[in-house]
């Protein structure tokens, strides 16, 4: 039992430890690993077969990105290790923010954009602080071809609450406890010295913006746990105003691979979507992916 659970520590480790740089000019990845081979079995993998195999699949992503100057070695090497990576997630039941990462830097490195974000945003939702996270997967949107618009009452909301945007899940919280903490040694100096200018200052403010922080909390909880975003992975796929290919189609041009959207409703074979724009419309669960 002890072995077994070393095993899965460091497993969690080297994930923790894969490639960790982000896009831009600079398009090279690091990950730490030895050569190992992987027996595929009925079971579900034990420690040292998650062991061997997510070292293989860092193997594989390194020699893909050594063999950067003959594209084709380096782009079977990047699947191989895709396929490792997703044995990790599947068989072995891991769900790391490191690895979804991982998985989404070798998936935009074989050009699957779709998948790419899709990857990036199941890292975010386990980890919203990771900054490398974060511009790899703006990166990734900046490539796609639709260019989707916001609503207008939402890029209002944006701007006026930027903080609940923009700031991680923890910050937010961590910001809630620190203004919390203000506020009781405000009360606390009301308290021993008396009601002072900087003492309820301190208190009002504090209370104020801890109440501001612990709301967005909330609010963000919330949504993840009613609302499921998606995104398209076909390279190109016809929207529907119904569920089934007979219906007319939503929009002039055909949605392509990388496209997010909120999940209003499924139905045997089609998801109804709602873009980021707020249009809706029905599109095949075979060419999307839910986060």
């Amino acid at each position: 039992m002890k072995a077994h659970a070393a095993h899965i520590l460091l497993l969690i480790a080297l994930v923790l430890a894969g490639a960790n740089k982000s896009y831009g000019s600079d398009r090279s990845y690091t990950t730490d690993g030895t050569d190992r081979t992987y027996e595929t079995h009925s079971e579900p993998p034990s420690g040292d077969q998650l062991y061997a195999l997510l070292n293989e699949a860092n193997t594989a992503f390194q020699q893909a990105n050594a063999a950067a100057k003959t594209p084709d070695k380096a782009t079977e090497l990047y699947r191989r290790a895709i396929l490792l990576y997703e044995k990790i997630i599947d068989q072995g039941g891991v769900h790391n923010a490191r690895l979804y990462y991982n998985l989404g830097n070798a998936y935009f490195l074989t050009e699957d954009i779709g998948r790419a974000i899709l990857n990036y945003r199941r890292a975010l939702r386990l980890d919203s602080a990771d900054v490398n996270v974060r511009n790899n997967l703006a990166f990734a949107r900046s490539q796609r071809l639709d260019k989707v618009g916001v609503q207008t009452e939402k890029r209002v909301l944006q701007t006026l609450f930027f903080w609940h945007y923009d700031f991680s899940l923890g910050t937010r919280l961590f910001l809630a406890c620190l203004f919390f903490a203000g506020l009781c040694i405000g009360a606390i100096v009301m308290v021993w010295r008396g009601r002072g200018p900087v003492a309820s200052t301190m208190a009002v403010l504090g209370g104020l913006l801890c109440l501001c922080f612990l709301i967005s909390v909330v609010v963000e909880t919330r949504e993840r746990s009613m609302r499921l975003g998606g995104v398209i992975t076909a390279s190109e796929i016809v929207a529907r105003q119904g569920d089934g290919p007979n219906y007319a189609p939503s929009f002039k041009e055909p949605l392509h691979a990388g496209t997010e959207f909120e999940l209003l409703d499924r139905r045997p074979g089609w998801f109804h979507i709602e873009l980021s724009d707020g249009s809706r419309a029905w599109v095949p669960d075979t060419a999307a992916e839910i986060i």
